[in-house]
């Protein structure tokens, strides 16, 4: 008898569990309208690859990003846990996949990746982690410019991919790593970022033609300040209909810089955040943020952005009485 009735407690207790809403996880907020939001995040992760690298006095080729570095990043990413986390100065395969482990090994499963190779054979890639599926895959690393009479290649491409947030939802999302400062034999640098993000632009024009109202969030390190012309020109010409908007992020002490130079001990925004009118309003202004923590030197010479949004179409969303 007593066995029976403890059959049937735990019969009950099992359907009661199927029949349950799914638990949000211990960082998630739910909403009165039972969206969660989503979190993205941009990082530069300062060279999370193999390099040579000086350890201990002495020069070592092919020297993985230190273990005490990747403690920070970790550190870092675990608190902002994101459910999509866009990355550039990445390695190959081998530390996508590292990062990727390391990461689920701290609770945050991000199993579909796009990687974008360097052209340059520097090894420093983008790439992309997702919670979500990817259903759509259009990354460019062929695009050239000519400049001074000799062509040169787009250096780290355009990754650009569409998820499925939801059957209902998707996001296009467009990760970019323009030309660095650092002068080079090839060319000026100021107009090789500028031919960059033209290319860029391109790409995003030919979105925006074909998807009117994309969900599109470009993210990236632009190396530059928002008020020169590679900046701008991924905006596009304001007041039309595919101008891209920044979002305004700071950290919580109100500081709006992303990058630290600390051999010219300058402080910088060279991470932007772009966003679509079709996303704007699906924005969680008051969640995004830069994101800062105590290791945060220790990691990378950037700082992460995080943006929140809810995955609902709000313009085509039926109004409520």
């Amino acid at each position: 008898m007593i066995f029976r009735k403890a059959t049937l407690i735990v019969r009950v207790v099992f359907f009661c569990a199927l029949l349950a809403p799914p638990l949000l996880r211990a960082d998630e907020t739910a909403r009165p309208d039972g969206l969660v939001p989503v979190t993205f995040a941009f990082y530069n992760l300062r060279n999370y690859l193999t390099m040579e690298r000086r350890i201990k006095g002495e020069i070592v080729a092919d020297a993985p990003k230190p273990e005490n570095e990747i403690k920070a990043v970790i550190e870092g990413l675990v608190a902002i846990r994101p459910d999509i986390l866009g990355v550039c100065e990445i390695g190959d395969a081998t530390q996508i996949a590292d990062l990727q482990s390391r990461l689920k090994a701290a609770g945050i499963d991000l199993p579909h990746t796009e990687m974008v190779t360097d052209s340059a054979g520097w090894n420093r890639n983008l790439a992309l982690f997702s919670r979500f599926p990817i259903i759509g895959r259009y990354s460019r690393d062929d695009y050239t410019y000519d400049l001074a009479g000799t062509k040169h290649a787009f250096q780290r491409g355009v990754l650009d991919v569409k998820l499925a947030i939801n059957p209902q939802y998707h996001l296009r999302y467009i990760g970019l790593h323009l030309k660095s400062k650092r002068e080079v034999p090839e060319g000026d640098e100021t107009l090789m970022r500028l031919n960059e993000a033209r290319l860029a632009r391109e790409h995003l024009d030919r979105i925006l033609e074909e998807e009117p109202g994309a969900n599109l969030l470009v993210a990236g390190d632009f190396n530059d300040i928002r008020i020169e012309p590679p900046i701008k020109t991924l905006q596009g010409g304001f007041g039309g209909g595919g101008y891209l908007r920044a979002l305004g992020l700071s950290d919580e002490e109100g500081f709006t810089w992303t990058h630290y130079w600390s051999f010219a001990d300058v402080y910088s925004r060279f991470d932007y955040a772009l966003y679509s009118e079709g996303l704007g309003s699906e924005l969680n202004r008051d969640l995004c943020r830069i994101h800062h923590w105590k290791n945060w030197e220790k990691a990378s010479d950037h700082r992460p952005l995080v943006i929140s949004f809810t995955p609902v179409d709000k313009a085509a969303a039926p109004q409520r009485k």
